[in-house]
């Protein structure tokens, strides 16, 4: 797929997630074989962009291309600037946030409560696409604001003639926010009528959920959010069975275990150590979960303050693992988040 001169090596698209796609974990996600990363939001709020968080969120020290940046706001004039900005600190994709569903945002009438007001909606992705020509400018929506109003069709007519260059969609309204499950025919409608790339987004958990999206929608990729958190060889497992159909093994334990202590030293690199240990913790309880012991292990772990005490009792926990079982078991985990499951692994 290709956005922009930007050309995907794969389909696959790590989703902008508040509080855990920073520069460590994209980087992760791209190693492991995600085509692209976006970060997650970025404020269009001028006054901010001196503070710590924004500061962070900006940093692109060392990331692989291409570098997407998601910004968030509802005054067309400040979500231009804002492009500006990041483009200025090596944005090479600007992504415009009408997707997110949580309160704090849409009460501000940013996210996907812009969905409401279509004229707004044009002249924010106008500003921002006039603002930085140099670079493909990409949306991320929701399929309507509830039920009753999927107007994802009328925002991609907008899209299209303000010169969005890629649109993601979730299928969900901003009403559903993460409840429930997500639907696919609007998708599959938009991609019908869309002269640009359309990405899918939404409940894609497994290889095979992956390939029936793409399939079913004709989606250009598949954008991947939740199901990754712990897990971010899911895109070289999903890559792997779209190119073969068939299944990777799944990580021993002494994989995980390295590839956890990479991401939590440069959690430490990127945050500090106080920061760094307690992002970490979130991160270390999900690449635990479904191993043997992991939840009082995560009980643990939430108590500890310093980066040796961290670093000893992941260390500690991996030996014992690793000598219970060598494999990560997934089944629990995947009919909780698809119980479609069930025929697959009892075939």
């Amino acid at each position: 797929m290709r956005i922009g001169s930007h050309l995907l090596k794969n389909r696959l698209v790590v989703a902008p997630m508040a509080g855990v796609t920073d520069r460590p974990f994209r980087q992760l996600c791209k190693k492991l074989g995600a085509g692209m990363a976006v970060s997650e939001m970025v404020t269009s709020n001028s006054l901010l962009y001196g503070s710590a968080k924004t500061a962070r969120r900006a940093n692109h020290d060392g990331e692989v291309d291409p570098i997407s940046v998601q910004i968030a706001g509802a005054d067309p004039q400040m979500m231009a600037e804002a492009a500006r900005h990041n483009v200025d600190r090596g944005a090479q994709i600007i992504d415009i946030n009408m997707g997110c569903p949580a309160k704090k945002v849409c009460n501000v009438m940013a996210g996907s409560a812009l969905l409401q007001d279509e004229a707004l909606v044009a002249r924010i992705l106008d500003a921002v696409v006039k603002a930085v020509p140099e670079v493909p400018v990409t949306l991320k929506i929701r399929t309507g604001w509830d039920r009753e109003h999927r107007n994802a069709l009328n925002i991609l007519r907008v899209a299209e003639n303000a010169g969005i260059q890629a649109l993601a969609m979730h299928g969900r309204t901003r009403a559903c926010a993460y409840t429930g499950e997500a639907e696919y025919d609007t998708l599959r409608a938009v991609k019908s009528q869309a002269t640009i790339p359309v990405i899918a987004n939404g409940d894609i958990t497994t290889p095979e959920k992956a390939r029936f999206v793409l399939a079913y929608t004709g989606a250009d990729a598949v954008m991947i959010g939740r199901a990754a958190q712990g897990r971010p060889w899911i895109f070289r497992e999903i890559e792997h069975f779209l190119a073969t159909g068939t299944h990777l093994p799944q990580p021993e334990v002494s994989e995980i275990h390295t590839v956890l202590l990479e991401h939590i030293h440069e959690l430490y690199a990127f945050y500090g150590d106080i920061t760094g240990v307690r992002v970490a913790r979130k991160h270390i309880s999900w690449y635990t979960r479904g191993l043997v012991g992991s939840s009082s292990f995560r009980h643990t772990m939430n108590q500890l303050e310093s980066v040796a005490e961290q670093l000893a009792a992941v260390n500690d926990y991996f030996s014992q693992a690793a000598r219970a079982d060598s494999r990560l078991r997934y089944e629990d985990d995947l009919l909780m988040q698809d119980p479609s499951a069930t025929s697959r692994l009892a075939a």
